[in-house]
């Protein structure tokens, strides 16, 4: 006798809620239903190891997909347990009631049992595609089958039905196309497949479906018949579950090309399984390159995330910190307490805990890979070494710990790649300071005055070439006991005592020929000093208090900058023939002299690679001197 019966009223809002907001792919309707159904067959094939009146092998559980294109509608079906009206009405007549979560709680004692379907309300996706669901189950060891079938949050219906074999068989009527979706997608065979293989395709049961294809003819060169043959969708067996020993080299690379689409090899793969507060297997690469949009806004982070072989998320954000954000590959944890919800998903104690070691697991491989293949390190650590030291910047430092020992930069020894770890080893004991220069090009930095005195002493440089370079070195501040100093800065000073002495002196008996000419340049510079640390050049900049010239650059080619300025000194070269010059001038011509001073500011300025602020007044300045 059939049974009409009504959801609950907040069985219906939920339900809608469900349907028009919580899934935001409506394609995962079938990732649900198919982990429902491996799930009844679990259930079985658990029986069968105790009741041998289950008479099944492991071999014989499926489960089938058909569509009818015609009638509209594809089904599902299982040879799993098979439910009862009594469970049929308990399963699928309250939303939020989950089967294999009370199977789960009643067998928690017992090894070896692995349910997916603990979504609750996972079945009820099916009404986003569907105009009617309907199901048909027979439980093992009873001659009856029962008929659940809705049209959505109306009401259901339960009653008898014939079912010659135990399990449950749900069809979906599939909707018409609107203006705004497409439901025909879900009546097409490849789209199916495609379906299956994202979210489903390590199901340990076969997914099979009756497959429509064509064929030339037997003796017919122009005719063409089609033909059906049944054709398993999934591979079933996860490689990440796999013993490392079975799988060689070649197989972690071809699952790397195939499944993230990248041709060339990756520096390493990590490949591990982790018990203990949080259970889980993990399948990690580094690439060696970076795609193109790596550091573009479209560029979407995140590892795969499994439960028990079934796809929950594509793009788990979570998994990875952004400086490893160039990490690909997946995560299958079996205890992970999954939501339908995006959100709750992400406050999930056991995902922060997941996350925490694949961080500390990514930071030692790469560490390994330095000193095991530095030529590969180096290759990747030119494509993604940007993204580790914007890392140290964008946490202010929080995060030096996981990426300070994996930066590099081109040491002025050899032009070659070099960590700070190697620079400190290289030290001389009493060098108390990591030295570094800035500049866009490594020529464009040995092309600097400072670098001429550090080159001559035999100090070794770091050069930072990228716009982020000093703010990390600022952030650092130290590394290993040694102060990161900018040898273009007022605290780059290699003399010694008595050399420091004498330039004090020199410079005190020359205050009113620099006051002169401070006051020439006004605001442009806070200070016209001598220095010692010139060779060749005539002048430079230097750069006093915590902006420096490249900083100044950097931050003022951002928007909204607001002309940020570098406190700077204009420092000459004692040794330098124009000292003569300038001091003859102070006595006999403060004019000319407040020209002079003009053009060793505009000389400094393009030395560091700044624009001169007004070329036609500097030409003007130039040819006067020349003709005097």
């Amino acid at each position: 006798m059939a049974r009409t019966k009504q959801f609950k009223a907040e069985s219906k809002k939920l339900l809608d809620m469900m349907i028009n907001s919580i899934y935001t792919h409506k394609e995962i309707f079938l990732r649900e239903l198919i982990s429902n159904a491996s799930d009844a067959i679990d259930k079985l094939y658990f029986l069968s190891l105790t009741d041998s009146s289950v008479n099944k092998s492991r071999e014989d559980f499926r489960i089938k997909l058909s569509v009818d294109r015609e009638n509209r509608t594809l089904t599902i079906e299982d040879n799993g347990i098979g439910m009862s009206g009594e469970e049929l009405e308990a399963n699928l007549g309250t939303i939020a009631k989950s089967g294999s979560f009370s199977f789960k709680q009643e067998n928690e004692k017992q090894e070896d049992i692995d349910i997916i379907g603990q979504f609750g309300v996972g079945f009820y996706s099916a009404f986003m595609v569907s105009r009617k669901v309907v199901v048909e189950s027979r439980r093992f060891g009873e001659d009856t089958a029962y008929r659940w079938e809705s049209e959505g949050a109306e009401g259901y219906r339960i009653e008898e039905c014939e079912k010659a074999e135990t399990g449950t068989k749900i069809t979906l009527y599939i909707k018409d196309n609107t203006e705004e979706e497409n439901f025909d997608e879900y009546l097409e065979q490849y789209r199916i497949s495609s379906i299956v293989k994202k979210y489903s395709d390590f199901i340990r049961y076969p997914i099979v479906m009756d497959w429509t294809s064509s064929r030339r003819k037997e003796g017919e060169d122009n005719q063409w018949e089609e033909y059906t043959e049944e054709k398993v969708l999934n591979s079933m067996v996860p490689m990440w579950k796999k013993d490392k020993k079975e799988l060689s080299r070649e197989d972690y690379s071809n699952f790397y090309h195939e499944q993230f689409h990248d041709y060339s090899e990756p520096l390493k793969e990590i490949h591990y399984k982790v018990e203990g507060n949080a259970t889980y297997s993990a399948l990690l690469y580094i690439p060696k390159k970076a795609p193109h949009n790596y550091y573009g806004r479209d560029f979407e982070k995140g590892l795969q995330l499994y439960s028990s072989g079934v796809m929950i998320m594509d793009k788990c954000e979570d998994l990875l910190p952004d400086y490893f954000g160039f990490v690909k590959g997946l995560v299958d944890s079996e205890d992970l307490s999954l939501n339908i919800s995006r959100e709750l998903l992400q406050h999930d104690r056991q995902l922060k805990i997941i996350a925490a070691n694949i961080e500390k697991k990514i930071k030692n491989e790469l560490s390994k890979a330095m000193k095991d293949d530095r030529e590969g390190y180096e290759e990747f650590f030119r494509s993604f070494g940007l993204g580790l030291k914007f890392g140290i910047y964008n946490t202010y430092g929080a995060c030096r710990d996981v990426l300070e020992d994996l930066l590099m930069f081109v040491s002025s020894n050899d032009k070659k790649l070099t960590t700070l770890s190697e620079y400190v080893d290289r030290c001389p004991e009493s060098q108390e300071n990591i030295y570094y220069a800035c500049g866009e090009t490594v020529d464009k930095i040995e092309m600097l005055p400072q670098t001429e005195l550090a080159k001559e002493k035999g100090i070794e440089i770091l050069y930072m070439t990228e716009p982020v370079d000093e703010f990390v070195a600022k952030i650092l501040e130290i590394y290993k006991g040694k102060k990161f100093v900018n040898i273009s800065a007022e605290d780059f000073d290699v003399s010694t005592e008595d050399e420091k002495n004498a330039l004090r002196t020199l410079n005190e008996e020359n205050k009113d020929m620099f006051l002169s000419m401070k006051e020439a340049l006004g605001e442009k510079v806070a200070d016209v000093r001598f220095t010692h640390k010139l060779r060749n050049h005539p002048v430079c900049l230097v750069s006093e208090g915590d902006i420096s010239i490249e900083m100044q650059k950097v931050l003022n080619s951002l928007p909204n900058s607001n002309g940020i300025k570098a406190q700077l000194a204009l420092e000459i070269n004692k040794d330098h023939p124009i000292v003569d010059k300038l001091k003859a001038l102070y006595e006999s011509d403060k004019e000319m002299l407040a020209k002079y001073a003009a053009v060793l500011y505009a000389q400094a300025r393009l030395i560091e690679g700044l624009p001169v602020e007004n070329p036609t007044e500097l030409t003007d300045l130039i040819c006067e001197i020349m003709v005097k």
